[in-house]
């Protein structure tokens, strides 16, 4: 029996589009939700989003439909998951409006696979790189990683642990950070579960370098990397035990910083070598002013699209706190930690569609 997979998209929607569709559907029930359509009850649902942009980078059906959505509530998705197919007619938009669609249903209580999305520009071009080894067009292999989309989304559950490993990583001071208070809130309330806390200091993670494909596999089937150092001896073996990764950021200029990013760059020797697909990863987001929702797409985007995590629903707790200590003057702001704690312990408890 076929499992039921609702399509959101446009009413008209462009040709590659329908194609990329179709193969990523044609395992599956398909009922279609267009604009025009009466919004069904999409909790506990497999949703499948095609997005197609205009020249401005903009799908108004789309956003018409997530705003709808909102209208429900904040559990407007609960209990479901999605991945995304989404064409631009120009070489933009496609990451950021797809990491942009996956922030705002994951608020809506929607998790989304490892690589959820598909993404295609007009040329193509975005999919060369496999043709380095397959004997195949630009358009067959975008339908190609269509049908492998459908076949990873099928698949997906996130894991069922009964103690998980969980690894914060964090590059701040614990005297001043307040998004280090709010993660301390936050920790106070995971019981049953093993945490291991690392701190990425100044100096000690090299950038990635850059390295060629091969000279990068080499080093990742001995679980290393060019640079070495602290992060293959100590945050590359955390990760391959983590259940989950925590990942808390202060917002620096409206992205992580730069250790963080280090950190995430040099992921890729790792990620050869072993998936990410049964990690989850969540994140802790604290802004001076505003631009936590920046930060978050930012994680989101660099490690559930391209590196692979899957995103439980609610992924992230932000704040605004500016001076030192004004993380425990937010309102409601343990009401707040406990239900993200919370969160993340049911994502490992037995549940799903």
């Amino acid at each position: 029996m076929k499992d039921e997979l609702y399509v959101i998209k446009p009413n008209n929607v462009s040709e590659l589009l329908t194609q990329m569709i179709h193969a990523a559907s044609s395992n599956s029930n398909v009922i279609a939700v267009t604009e025009t359509s009466p919004l069904p009850d999409l909790t506990n649902k497999k949703i499948l989003l095609a997005v197609d942009l205009n020249e401005a980078g903009f799908c108004i059906p789309i956003i018409e439909i997530i705003s709808n959505l909102y209208k429900k509530g904040p559990s407007a998705l609960a209990g479901s998951k999605a991945a995304i197919l989404i064409y631009s007619p120009n070489e933009y938009n496609t990451k950021s409006v797809a990491a942009n669609i996956i922030f705002q249903l994951n608020l809506l209580g929607c998790q989304f696979p490892g690589h959820p999305v598909v993404e295609a520009v007009a040329s193509l071009k975005n999919f060369k790189t496999w043709q380095k080894t397959l004997d195949l067009t630009l358009e067959e292999i975008c339908l190609a990683q269509c049908a492998k989309l459908e076949a990873l989304f099928k698949d997906f559950e996130a894991p069922q642990v009964d103690t998980p490993y969980i690894v914060a990583l964090h590059s701040s001071s614990s005297e001043t950070s307040n998004t280090l208070g709010l993660w301390n809130m936050v920790k106070s309330q995971l019981s049953n579960c093993v945490i291991e806390e690392l701190h990425v200091e100044n100096g000690t993670v090299m950038d990635c370098n850059g390295c060629s494909f091969k000279t990068c596999s080499h080093y990742s089937k001995r679980s290393s990397c060019f640079y070495g150092g602290v992060l293959v001896k100590e945050i590359y073996p955390a990760i391959e035990r983590a259940d989950a990764v925590i990942w808390i950021c202060p917002n620096y200029n409206d992205s992580v910083s730069a250790n963080i990013s280090a950190v995430i760059n040099r992921l890729t020797a790792l990620y050869r070598k072993t998936g990410f697909y049964d990690k989850a990863m969540f994140a802790v987001v604290v802004s001076g002013n505003s631009g936590s929702d920046s930060v978050a797409m930012q994680l989101l985007d660099a490690l559930c699209i391209n590196k692979g995590f899957y995103l439980p629903s609610n992924f992230c707790i932000t704040a605004t706190a500016n001076d030192p200590g004004d993380i425990l003057k937010v309102t409601d702001i343990k009401k707040i930690s406990e239900e993200f704690a919370e969160n993340i312990k049911y994502n490992f408890k037995t549940h799903g569609l």
